[in-house]
């Protein structure tokens, strides 16, 4: 019996990962996508906002409701039927013939990545350890590390940003076909015993309405809120900064984009391995420490090679940052209030993907792209500070 629950125990792990693959290949599409994008359909450079919005909308409103979805129909099903949610908005994304259908679309993306990624975060972090949620999501900076190299395939041999998405969508819908055949895995419940065994996160069943009163799940949010808003805006505009001002070509910045998440994806196996050793606040405030400096490094700009430099330290600084947040939830809030909290931070991560990353176009637009370093400077910096805040006063609770 025990042997049979270890290996069911694996082939979760071993299928979550796939998951968080599938994840991230359409989050490294849209920045090496860009540009080709907003010429095809004659729009603005900061109009990518509208896009990220609509893509947050639907992300927010299904990682919101993770759990009531996940108690009902399963954690097996969620996965499969997110994964078919966004095959079928990606590959929307190529049939469309006008920029707001792309838009709507948007939503039906982000309501298939929100519930997954929140229904797996909570899992993770209720089931397993700190190592094992770096894994977790060094998977997810594999497929956010494929998709701006599919892309810049797909731009340069057939000068199609279309044919990048189709690639994407359609590993999207292989996935939703391997979830629909686990689902007696995925849906069979926990056989543990003993009375004495401690609750896991899932077992507690506190009101939201009562986690949402409390000063510091806000503040672990914001946490949320912020990092990723940089993650992704400097995923979003690194091929455009570096095509556009640093006079480096579209093939290069493709791979060095690419090579953003591949460092960001190393850094997340490395920081597995040394997690429960280094200590959770060790690896975030080490990790916002490189961040602002790899972003000044980026502003500065001393030499050419230097901007490509800047983007490899700030994807390994930041790269165990998101799952050492996520499984530190826990000792922020307390575990009564855990696992409600880790569906508002999904939830605050989709907000802070679409207006920091929003932000910084306006402003790309209305001074230059040498604004993007600064801003992220500002960002990290920001974020280290809420950090040790949040260190501050839990030490005081």
């Amino acid at each position: 019996m025990n042997t049979l629950r270890k290996n069911r125990k694996i082939s979760l792990v071993i299928l979550a990962y796939i998951a968080f693959i599938a994840l991230g290949m359409p989050d490294g599409l849209l920045g090496v996508a860009w540009p080709s994008i907003r010429i095809n359909f004659s729009i603005p450079l900061d109009a990518i906002g509208i896009l990220l919005a609509a893509s947050v909308l639907g992300y927010m409103t299904s990682s919101f409701l993770s759990g009531p979805l996940i108690a009902r129909m399963g954690v097996g099903s969620v996965l499969a039927a997110s994964c078919a949610l966004t095959g079928a908005g990606l590959l929307g994304y190529t049939l469309v013939p006008v920029w707001w259908m792309m838009v709507l679309l948007g939503i039906v993306a982000g309501l298939g990545a929100g519930a997954i990624d929140a229904g797996l975060n909570t899992y993770v972090a209720s089931h397993f350890g700190e190592g094992l949620m770096q894994w977790l999501h060094a998977s997810y900076g594999i497929g956010v590390t494929l998709g701006p190299i599919i892309m810049t395939i797909a731009l340069s041999t057939l000068n199609s940003w279309r044919l990048g998405y189709r690639v994407v969508s359609g590993f999207q819908f292989v996935l939703a076909a391997c979830f629909l055949l686990t689902l007696a895995m995925w849906n069979q419940k926990d056989a543990s015993t003993g009375s004495d065994e401690p609750k896991r996160l899932t077992d507690y069943k506190t009101p939201m309405g009562e986690t949402l009163r409390q000063p510091r799940v806000w503040l672990s949010a914001l946490l949320f809120f912020l990092y990723v808003g940089a993650e992704s805006s400097l995923g979003t505009w690194t091929y455009s900064l570096l095509i556009g001002t640093r006079g480096i070509s579209p093939a290069v910045a493709g791979l060095w984009a690419g090579s953003y998440w591949a460092t960001f994806t190393v850094g997340r196996m490395v920081a597995g391995v040394f997690a429960k050793r280094v200590g959770i606040n060790r690896l975030v405030q080490g990790g916002l420490v490189g961040a602002v400096l790899g972003a000044a490094l980026l502003g500065w700009n001393p030499f050419q090679a230097s901007s490509l430099l800047a983007v490899a330290l700030i994807g390994f600084a930041i790269a165990p940052i998101f799952p050492a947040l996520m499984s530190g939830t826990s000792q922020r809030v307390g575990p009564h209030f855990a696992a409600n909290t880790i569906g508002l931070q999904m939830a605050a991560t989709g907000f802070g993907t679409a207006v920091i990353p929003g932000l910084i176009g306006v402003f790309a637009r209305r001074s230059s792209m040498e604004i993007i370093p600064i801003c992220l400077t500002v960002v990290f910096a920001t974020l280290l500070g809420v950090y040790l805040l949040t260190v501050n006063s839990e030490a005081k609770a």
